[in-house]
């Protein structure tokens, strides 16, 4: 369980705030950690990046100067002109004799990067694995993706953020396309070394694991500032993020703006949500606006809006190219930046990397960048007949030329499988009736419902359009799980000498002889100390063994 330093915690309570306040904030601070499974590392230090413009070139700086080591994690490496640049970068210093590793996902590199990218990485000296492929023997393992952004080299500066690599976060000026609109940090300090044990944890994966020896402890990097920080994300499917969310929301006083790629909130979520706003806490969330990469989930996506703004959340679409930052920030003192997302597949099924900062100079930087989002947006409101409505449906026509838009058959992130996970809770709760459902839903539900009658019509006119689709899956799951139930098979025959031992050592712990407490407080007669060292002496050559 993480330790915590409580003078140092002390230390940033003003001399004013009465003990009962610093109490509090140290019983905050303790459940943060245990929710989000991260300690509380101090003495670092944190610069905020906007967009590629700032976190691009931050990235190719660190590398070029790197002396030991280059550890590169990302969902999208695209085969354009700044993943060339990328490449050549991390070639120069794998040529140098540096030693560079690459961990990017299977299915992110599926159709935006070809195999002669990697080849020629691989040719140029760099390590370069593929997260998670598609494998036959295991037909839903693919849901899991390695969705985190990250860069750390040599042990002294690490980088993370929501950023792919591609030229769509540049832009595309010569059409008249923004960049779009991103947010990462920069850090140096004791917490380089959690952002490089997240990626070892990624990376053995994938493959043999990085030698323990090249894997640096917090001590053994310098001290770079007074910023405290949490790297969360070490492990997929923790839950972590969703909990500290989950405590944010409860404990925030005044303010939680947060942005959001892809917002599909869980029924939980937005009951928090709801209950602070309702609390009189100002709740604010940004979302990608007509620009999405992902069109046609936009109206699955206001259907989540009406009962935010019924509690009073103020909602905001961006009118940008598009809007891919994922952030939060609580009351001026608390901020989260990095790669997950506001939804479940970001909180239990993908591997995501962010950084929790509690520090009040930033959180100010993190509300400042915030405001200047919000001139660029349109909020959304319930009109008369409380139906969800931007304040202005039409944008001035000098607006969308300078934001101009572009279809995108993907982004970075599984908006598809959020969208599907509203659809699929609103369903849910329509059929079992465990929920409460509003007319935010009445969409959701009248589409379902065309959709499955749909389906049943087709069942009907062309059974062998619905059977073999369901008969080759439920094949390829059949067979999957054979060559699994094999190789167990195989690996128990491998292991009987072990079980053996392992039986043998059981059998030696039950000759135990558990002393009366007579015994125990006095001297024990010496044949009964015979039996314990033969025991003793028995458990340790099976040990051994």
């Amino acid at each position: 369980m993480a330790k915590f330093k409580l003078t140092n915690l002390l230390r940033e309570i003003p001399r004013e705030t009465p003990r009962e306040d610093a109490s509090a904030r140290i019983m905050a601070a303790q459940a943060f950690s245990r929710a989000a499974g991260a300690p509380l590392v101090h003495g670092n230090s944190i610069r905020l990046l906007k967009d590629a413009s700032e976190n691009y070139p931050a990235w190719l700086e660190a590398i070029r100067s790197a002396e030991k080591n280059v550890y590169f994690e990302n969902y999208i490496i695209r085969d354009d002109i700044i993943g060339q640049r990328f490449a050549d970068a991390l070639i120069a210093k794998a040529k140098e004799g540096i030693r560079v590793r690459l961990l990017y996902d299977w299915l992110g590199g599926l159709t935006e990067t070809s195999s002669n990218f990697w080849r020629h990485l691989s040719n140029g000296g760099v390590e370069v694995r593929c997260f998670n492929p598609m494998r036959f023997d295991s037909p839903l393992a693919w849901l899991s993706r390695l969705h985190r952004k990250s860069v750390c080299v040599d042990d002294r500066v690490a980088f993370v953020s929501g950023l792919c690599v591609g030229q769509m976060w540049d832009g595309y000026p010569e059409r008249n396309i923004a960049p779009w609109r991103d947010t990462g940090v920069e850090l140096r300090g004791p917490v380089v070394a959690d952002v490089i044990n997240s990626f070892a944890r990624a990376w053995a994966e994938t493959g043999p694991e990085i030698p323990a020896d090249e894997l640096p402890a917090p001590d053994s990097i310098p001290i770079a500032g007074h910023i405290d920080v949490r790297v969360l994300g070490n492990f997929a499917a923790t839950a972590g993020l969703y909990r500290l969310e989950q405590l944010i929301t409860v404990l925030a006083q005044k303010t939680l703006w947060l942005t959001d790629a892809y917002f599909v909130g869980t029924t939980s979520y937005v009951q928090a949500l709801r209950g602070a706003a309702m609390d009189d806490v100002d709740v604010r969330l940004l979302v990608p606006g007509s620009s999405g990469d992902l069109k046609f989930l936009r109206p699955i996506s206001r259907a989540g809006y009406r009962p935010l703004l019924e509690a009073g959340v103020r909602v905001f679409e961006w009118n940008g190219s598009m809007l891919h930052a994922k952030t939060a920030v609580a009351d001026g003192r608390w901020a989260r930046v990095g790669s997950s997302n506001l939804n479940m597949a970001s909180w239990l099924g993908n591997w995501e990397l962010d950084v929790a900062v509690e520090n009040l100079d930033f959180a100010q930087k993190m509300e400042q960048m915030y405001l200047e989002d919000l001139e660029n947006s349109t909020e959304i409101v319930l009109n008369k007949k409380n139906r969800v409505r931007p304040v202005a449906d039409q944008l001035p026509h000098r607006t969308r030329r300078q934001y101009g838009t572009v279809r995108r058959r993907s982004g970075s992130a599984s908006r598809l499988t959020a969208g599907a996970l509203r659809v699929g809770n609103t369903v849910g709760a329509a059929i079992t009736s465990r929920l409460v459902l509003g007319a935010a839903e009445a969409k959701i539900m009248f589409f379902g419902g065309v959709t499955l009658l749909a389906l049943t019509a087709i069942a009907l006119l062309e059974p062998l359009l619905m059977v073999i689709p369901f008969s080759l899956l439920a094949g390829w799951i059949g067979v999957s799980l054979l060559i699994q139930a094999h190789r167990l098979h195989r690996n128990g025959q491998n292991d009987a000498p072990a079980q053996s031992a392992s039986i043998a050592s059981d059998e030696a712990q039950d000759k135990v002889i558990e002393l009366p407490n007579s015994l125990r407080e006095g001297q024990q007669p010496e044949d009964i100390r015979k039996e314990a060292r033969e025991t003793q002496e028995i458990q340790k050559a099976l040990r051994q063994q």
